[in-house]
């Protein structure tokens, strides 16, 4: 009887291993086949040559221009030009009215012959009296005349020399007044400095200019030589170390979209501007931190184009250009945080082995999270693997690779969300088109 029972217990405890395994391996096919396949799409790596830019927005000007600012006020007699209007180096711009200046020349020129007059008696009361101090020199040698008459040679001849030295003074004051004068005078007539287009016109003709010698007066007008152009792009601080003189650029203006245009940069400031939506000057943290800090490029236009200055246009500056380098789609490339493990898995022979120390900087204190590093999917079969991957330059399709993968490894390239957020080491995926998005019901 114990026997059977001893039998009968066994065949239960084999029955329960039986059930039990059964219920794994059937618990481990069912949430296999319920475990999400990713849909992705691959590219495998090549080489390339890649082009890095820096993308810039700003207008066209003209390389030279000259506004035209009246150094003395007056009001406008003449305006014999009108904006758009070709203008010859010499032609008249502007004339303002003469009618005081004429006078203050006139003034001047009376004070200037009365001055050379009033020279000229000094001079001679001058030559009388050094006659008459040598007479009384003589004289009193002889011991014809007295010491006290000879004293009062020597003064009147000091005193006419005195005199005679305030008229030279005086008349060359008066000269230079009529050179002021007249300097002033012809001021109220302006020439163009330059052949140009005048590009501006911001007075008319009866209004009333203001201009001093200090400071500039009251804008007329511009002329610019529309023959050569350059496009003034800001750019910021980040960007602005990988600019240097003689690059080359391509343009895209948006009155001219058919058409690119090359460039060459001339130019690059030293001073920065500040722009952002603070435009007070208060020193609290956020509008400081809503300020974004740019630099002035100038990029020299090498065709030449009716371009009319402030225009829009777009420059791409080729910065850095590298040829036959390994490249992948710019999407493949993202971080992610390093797990942990004890021993590291087997590398795949299309993958080179990356030491993750490199990517993993000295922690601060109290950082207790690794830093993100940056990784690449690879495919490998229907599972994905983990690569870590050092970049170069990228252009705005691909980027370089200088560390972590060999020529025809085959890389996640798309879709956006899986590779950013979704994939993991190991991650099961199927190569297949993009999954397309539902159309939402319009709203009637």
């Amino acid at each position: 009887m114990s026997n059977a029972k001893r039998k009968n217990r066994k065949k239960f405890i084999w029955l329960g291993l039986i059930i039990c395994v059964g219920a794994g391996v059937g618990a481990y096919f069912y949430f296999r086949k319920r475990e999400v396949i990713i849909t992705v799409q691959t590219e495998k790596v090549s080489p390339r040559s890649i082009t890095e830019l820096v993308v810039a927005n700003g207008k066209i000007q003209p390389v030279i221009q000259v506004v035209i600012n009246p150094e003395v006020s007056g009001e406008i007699t003449e305006l014999p030009v009108k904006e758009g209007q070709p203008v010859k180096k010499g032609d008249l711009l502007v004339k303002l009215k003469p009618d005081n200046y004429l006078a203050a020349r006139n003034s001047a020129q009376a004070t200037s012959r009365s001055g050379i007059a009033s020279k000229a008696l000094a001079q001679a009361n001058l030559t009388k009296a050094e006659i008459e101090l040598k007479r009384a020199k003589d004289l009193a040698a002889s011991k014809l005349i007295s010491e006290s008459e000879l004293l009062d040679a020597q003064t009147s001849f000091d005193v006419m020399k005195a005199s005679y030295d305030t008229s030279v003074h005086q008349a060359e004051q008066s000269v230079a007044a009529l050179a002021r004068a007249e300097d002033d005078l012809a001021k109220t007539t302006i020439y163009a400095p330059m052949a140009g287009i005048v590009t501006k016109l911001k007075s008319q003709r009866g209004e009333r200019v203001v201009g001093t010698a200090l400071m500039a007066g009251t804008e007329i007008m511009t002329v610019a030589d529309l023959d050569e152009m350059e496009a003034r792009v800001d750019i910021g601080e980040v960007d602005v170390v990988l600019i240097q003189t003689g690059q080359v650029a391509r343009l895209e203006v948006d009155a001219f979209r058919e058409r690119k245009f090359s460039g060459v940069v001339t130019e690059i400031a030293n001073s920065s501007k500040t722009s952002g939506p603070s435009g007070s000057s208060s020193s609290s943290s956020s509008s400081q931190s809503q300020e974004a800090t740019k630099f002035e490029v100038k990029i020299r236009v090498q065709e030449k184009e009716t371009f009319r200055p402030g225009m829009s246009v777009t420059a791409e500056i080729e910065t850095r250009y590298r040829s036959n380098v390994l490249a992948v789609p710019i999407q493949s490339v993202t971080t992610r945080v390093p797990k942990k493990t004890n021993a590291a898995p087997a590398q795949s022979s299309s993958i080179v082995n990356t030491a993750r120390a490199s990517s993993d900087g000295p922690k601060k204190d109290g950082e207790k999270r690794d830093r993100p590093i940056e990784v690449l999917f690879a495919l490998e079969g229907d599972h994905v693997k983990m690569v870590p991957v050092k970049r170069g330059i990228s252009d705005d399709a691909y980027v370089e690779i200088t560390e972590g993968v060999k020529e025809g490894l085959e890389v996640i390239a798309g879709g956006y969300k899986a590779i950013n957020r979704e994939l993991e080491d190991g991650k099961r995926v199927k190569v297949g088109p993009p999954e397309e998005k539902p159309e939402k019901d319009e709203k009637k």
